[in-house]
């Protein structure tokens, strides 16, 4: 408080008083942590931030300037010591990459005539004489026939782990016994020789001696 007093005749004295309002307490320089879990706005870090540099105290040791400068780069994305922008965001992109499969349907176009069951131990996969026909993976030929009845002209082609498959009714066979093949490997052309009603092609497979639904591993 400060008194101001003029030298006046006693009836005409005046006096004046000049008092500093009284403000709020001054803020402390580094918020509590329930300040600082309550905020809402922006992240917490950004609070932070904020409460430290627009401080009293602060603001008159660095300047107005440096303040919101350093507020600003608080929202601003930030990168790994020694990398680009141009680089990071080529980390960022997503990777692709390309699987070859270890199995194949045994014909380009896959059309199912009949499908898997107790009394018909295999699949019937539709075409015409003369579309070729590939093991559906990689073996080795174990048995070529050539018969008027069954499953006519077939192949079997071991795969390894007592795993085979058979390829039945076909009207001509590229392949012999003992012979390694792909899954890109040509080993004969559909027909219908043997015990068949129609042009198509008889799949089977088996696994240590038992046959299985080819579908549960061709779709997998």
């Amino acid at each position: 408080m400060i008194l101001f007093s003029l030298n006046l005749p006693t009836r005409l004295k005046l006096s004046l008083k000049v008092e500093r309002k009284r403000g709020r307490p001054e803020k402390p320089l580094i918020p509590t942590p329930g300040e600082v879990m309550r905020t809402k706005e922006g992240n917490k870090a950004s609070f932070l931030f904020r409460h430290i540099f627009e401080h009293k105290k602060i603001r008159k040791i660095v300047g107005a300037n440096i303040v919101f400068l350093v507020i600003i780069s608080s929202f601003l994305p930030t990168y790994a010591s020694g990398t680009t922008s141009s680089e990071t965001d080529n980390i960022s992109s997503p990777l692709v990459m390309s699987t070859e499969k270890s199995l194949r349907f045994p014909v380009a176009n896959v059309k199912i005539t009949q499908k898997y069951t107790f009394f018909h131990p295999g699949i019937d996969l539709d075409g015409l004489t003369g579309d070729a026909i590939y093991p559906i993976m990689a073996g080795k030929v174990d048995k070529v026939e050539h018969s008027r009845f069954a499953y006519g002209k077939s192949v079997v082609i071991s795969h390894g782990g007592n795993t085979s498959s058979l390829y039945a009714h076909l009207s001509k066979i590229d392949v012999v016994e003992g012979q390694e093949v792909s899954k890109e490997t040509k080993i004969g052309e559909m027909g219908a020789t043997g015990r068949a009603s129609g042009d198509h092609l008889h799949l089977e497979i088996q696994e240590d001696g038992k046959t299985i639904n080819p579908l549960i591993i061709l779709q997998n």
